[in-house]
């Protein structure tokens, strides 16, 4: 029998609380007006839990549940599904949850442990004619671009060995997608996978070696000759999860690490510099320099957030936020480490930009401005979406009602030959008053202004990670 959920964490509650149905909505309501240049479909994916957890919850560790809207000449549908893993098949056909977080076997059924599957509840992403649903400790999992229906693990034919991230980077100039795997020859290792797959789909190199400890690799940053791999101390331990203890656990004194790795070259080739203690979730970009010097934009913190220290204390007194500041790296320098500028002051997450230019210098970023890894303000608290622009300096912040949220931001070209920058941003906002979500359309260089149409649905869609459009 299906249990209750639990009532007093934040992460059950509210915007983040799972949504319990599959649904299909053909002809959604639209106030103002659709771009006509949008026609193509906005996939999201995020933690849904299907069935109450065993043991502590954690939001990261939920069923994936794709949400879909499909815009077409101005009408708009929309389609919701979970996504169809083998834990998610197992815990429906017997009707409850059998998995503690992360699927820890402490808690979790000898059957979930056995599976070893994903729960593809992070990113999802087209590349090579796949619609591919992404989380950080196994192998993709292909869905249907349009009924969203599994398909099963995609290991590129055979040849992927190990997990691969949820945040590959697809390069607009060659159509390549280069990703990494963290754990990469078992759970909690320190071994790293680097892989580059062309633009139809083949994988065509695989690389791995050591990080200093194991960690928490959840994202990454290429430019046209590196790939920069940040090695942060939220470390994983099998036996701190046998005894009870948080399997992953803010450990600053390991220090912060990052992997310079030629992009055509070889790990041997690695550079490593350090740094203080701190955590990224989630760059924004990275480009080389004309004098040979590495740039990466990044979303820090200073104590990884929803993570608490090895004993099971909290890592922090108070919830950390994310602010956006500026590596530079010389990987022909004499020193190990590197220079940081601030760039902004708001409380972010979610960062994007115009993944035309990702790996390249660019001058249009946007963000989610609020600390969306703190639950505990409820309804008091509302996060918007901010747009930077570079070369100005310049943070303009479009901030919607109290109780309100916004959803990470995707860019969308107006054309293929269209500028940088120039397009439209959609956000997926929940309505804290009417508990229901819209689709957020912005003109990208005018964030600030509000949104130019919104699509609306009759229901929530929870809180979630990270989405992107893929063109008709």
């Amino acid at each position: 029998m299906s249990k209750p959920f639990p009532t007093d964490d934040p992460f059950l509650r509210g915007y983040y609380a799972p949504l319990h149905m599959e649904c299909d909505a053909p002809n959604l309501p639209v106030s103002g007006e659709l771009p006509k240049e949008l026609n193509g479909w906005l996939y999201r994916n995020g933690p849904n839990p299907q069935f109450a957890p065993r043991g502590p919850h954690h939001w990261f560790a939920g069923d994936g549940m794709l949400h879909a809207f499909h815009v077409d000449n101005g009408r708009v549908s929309y389609r919701n599904r979970w996504v169809r893993t083998p834990k998610w098949q197992l815990e429906h056909d017997e009707g409850e949850g059998l998995s503690g977080a992360f699927g820890n076997p402490r808690f979790s059924d000898p059957r979930i442990v056995q599976l070893g599957s994903t729960v593809a509840n992070t990113n999802v992403v087209w590349h090579g004619g796949r619609l591919l649903a992404l989380e950080e400790a196994h192998a993709p999992f292909e869905v249907d671009p349009v009924t969203l229906a599994p398909k099963g693990y995609h290991d590129f034919g055979g040849k992927l060995v190990g997990p691969m991230t949820a945040h590959p980077k697809l390069d607009a100039t060659n159509g390549e997608m280069v990703f990494f795997g963290y754990a990469a020859k078992g759970r909690f290792t320190p071994d790293l996978s680097l892989h580059l797959v062309d633009r139809d789909g083949v994988l065509k190199r695989s690389q791995w070696f050591q990080a200093p400890y194991p960690s928490m690799v959840h994202d990454f940053v290429v430019t046209r000759d590196w790939v920069i791999l940040p090695i942060f101390p939220l470390t994983g331990s099998m036996d701190r999860a046998m005894k009870g203890l948080p399997p992953y656990a803010w450990e600053p004194d390991k220090g912060t690490h990052v992997a310079l790795v030629p992009r055509n070259g070889s790990v041997d080739q690695v550079r490593w510099f350090s740094a203080d203690p701190c955590y990224v979730f989630h760059p924004m970009n990275a480009f080389d320099t004309p004098d040979g010097k590495v740039v990466c934009d990044m979303m820090k913190y200073p104590v990884a957030p929803l993570f608490p220290a090895p004993d099971g204390r909290p890592a922090s007194s108070t919830p950390p936020e994310a602010t956006l500041v500026r590596w530079t790296f010389d990987p022909q320098g004499n020193t190990d480490s590197f220079s940081e500028q601030a760039l902004d002051d708001h409380p972010a997450e979610f960062p994007r930009l115009d993944e035309r230019f990702t790996g390249q210098p660019y001058r249009h970023g946007y963000f989610q401005a609020g600390a969306v890894t703190d639950a505990s303000h409820g309804r008091e608290a509302r996060n918007g979406l901010a747009h930077i622009d570079h070369h100005l300096n310049a943070v303009s912040v479009w901030r919607p009602g109290v109780a309100d949220y916004c959803g990470e931001p995707v860019f969308v070209p107006r054309s293929a030959i269209a500028e940088e920058g120039e397009g439209f941003l959609l956000s997926v906002v929940f309505r804290g008053e009417t508990q229901c979500s819209d689709l957020a359309v912005f003109d990208a260089r005018n964030v600030a202004d509000g949104p130019l149409a919104l699509v609306h649905l009759s229901h929530r869609v929870p809180a979630g990670f990270h989405g992107n459009w893929r063109n008709a």
